[in-house]
């Protein structure tokens, strides 16, 4: 099967489960769960198409195996996200951009997290770059620890397992392997609607500020004085 590298054709799924094998989509998992370096890894597109090469044997595999996997590479990469917020704390939003570090990434998930609170280490899970820093952000605000392995258990089966498992079921959809190259686009796109509708919002929001701190019909320190009949003459 071959897909349509989507960018880099080291960012291709194809390329990399056909050249790093099942290991290899374990540690991109991981490293897109956690890890600043892993937020541009291509992680809805290759748990599908790993889902596609399990049913047609190319990964030999059984599929529970690599569900279960795949599951615990999210969970661990979360963990160890969580571990470098606690750590590293408040100091991560003083740390100047690079070509792999943007602070605007990270004001992002902070704000996701403030505004969806636990249950955003779930609803990260299926939103590509804020859940590498979600589970960061929360080791920096120091979560309660329980309540973080609860979310992050839920979430890593619920993105993991259930993205993998859409795509074993549509890899053996005729119409699927005839059109994969737009259906791993259209799984980035999908992907990236979450981002755009913040942006929007974000963008919308600045604009309601900014106008409302504008004064509105002020000709002055008073204006005109107005003329009336027992105005003097």
């Amino acid at each position: 099967m071959t897909t349509l590298a989507l960018g880099p054709s080291w960012l291709d799924p194809d390329y990399l489960i056909n050249t790093f094998g099942l290991l290899g989509v374990l540690a991109i998992v991981f490293a897109e769960s956690g890890l600043l370096i892993g937020f541009f890894l291509p992680g809805d597109s290759l748990l599908f198409t790993t889902g596609m090469l399990v049913t047609t044997d190319v990964i030999k595999q059984d599929l529970w195996l690599v569900c279960v996997a795949v599951a615990a590479a999210a969970i661990l990469g979360d963990q160890a996200g969580y571990l470098f917020g606690r750590k590293v704390g408040p100091s991560l939003f003083r740390r100047p951009d690079s070509k792999l570090f943007k602070q605007e990434n990270v004001e992002k998930a902070h704000e996701f997290f403030e505004k969806h609170g636990p249950k955003s280490l779930i609803l990260a899970r299926f939103v590509p770059i804020v859940r590498t820093f979600t589970p960061i952000i929360a080791g920096v605000s120091r979560m309660n620890y329980r309540s973080f392995i609860l979310f992050n258990v839920i979430g890593g089966v619920a993105w993991g397992v259930g993205v993998t498992l859409l795509g074993a079921a549509l890899g053996k959809v005729d119409f699927v392997h005839k059109h994969i190259e737009l259906i791993l686009v259209g799984i980035v796109l999908l992907s990236v609607i979450p981002i755009v509708i913040e942006f929007l919002r974000g963008r919308g929001k600045a604009k309601k500020e900014a106008a409302s701190a504008e004064p509105t019909g002020a000709r002055g320190p008073a204006g005109p004085a107005p003329r009336g009949r027992h105005a003097k003459r």
